[in-house]
């Protein structure tokens, strides 16, 4: 059984969803986490109390991703109330989907702000809290379409692409310094964008996976929990695909 007892994690964007599955499985194996949410405070205090009530300890905070000032608020909150970090899982992300033709700026330009300069943002604020963890590790949520691209999410597809090698560059830049990076990239799961399909999207796409069926939000969770653990000590810059089968990297 994983043991992460007195591990401190944040996790942003980890009220609902894959993120806020990602924060059970982290809390049921011992350690201290702290999720962000972006805007709906009632989600994410509904997640809170449902935690606290199981008796983990467990703490939120509003925080924009992208934004400095923000992550620099998060930085004081995290060490204020976790009193350090040992792990940051970047999850936090938005889908603003269309086709190349009809997308517009600012849906390309929002989606990739979040998805990738948040990510980048956060690695850079915590950056030395993590180095002074005796084993700091970064795990990014990337995703199938950073490898294998889709159709009307050129903005997501960039954005994830971009999280797979900045992943790989910040395991470089610091593996001497025993901070372990790597990432996580999520098939076709269910969530809410997936309840948003159609019978024949959900039919066409389940036609692509080898296993048949689409991965759940435990699924992603495990993967990220096994990289949190001492399991994976000599694994970095890596890139764990969680898809059923979907797409098999070299």
């Amino acid at each position: 059984m994983i043991n992460l007892k007195d591990k401190k994690i944040l996790v942003t964007g980890g009220s609902r969803g894959i993120g806020k599955e990602i924060v059970n499985f982290l809390l049921k194996a011992g350690a201290e986490v702290m999720f962000t949410y972006h805007s709906n405070y009632d989600k994410a205090n509904e997640t809170l109390k449902l935690f606290k009530k199981a008796g983990f300890k467990c703490f939120m905070s509003k925080s924009d991703v992208s934004d400095l000032e923000s992550n620099q608020q998060l930085f004081k909150e995290v060490q204020e109330k976790l009193g350090g970090l040992d792990i940051l899982i970047n999850n936090a992300g938005i889908t603003k989907d269309n086709l190349l033709l009809r997308m517009t700026l600012d849906q390309f330009d929002s989606v990739v702000k979040t998805n990738l300069r948040g990510v980048w943002m956060t690695c850079k604020v915590f950056l030395k809290m993590l180095l002074r963890s005796s084993n700091g590790k970064i795990i990014n949520i990337a995703s199938v379409s950073g490898i294998m691209g889709n159709a009307g999410q050129s903005n997501y597809s960039s954005a994830k692409a971009g999280v797979i090698g900045l992943t790989k560059s910040i395991a470089r830049e610091y593996a001497s310094k025993g901070l372990k990076v790597n990432a996580v990239a999520p098939g076709f799961t269910v969530t809410d964008m997936t309840e948003r399909l159609n019978e024949n999207q959900i039919q066409l796409a389940l036609k692509s996976i080898p296993l048949g069926k689409m991965g759940s939000t435990e699924d992603i969770a495990g993967a990220v929990l096994f990289l949190a653990s001492d399991l994976s000590n000599y694994i970095t810059g890596q890139t764990i695909v969680v898809d059923g089968g979907m797409v098999m990297p070299i």
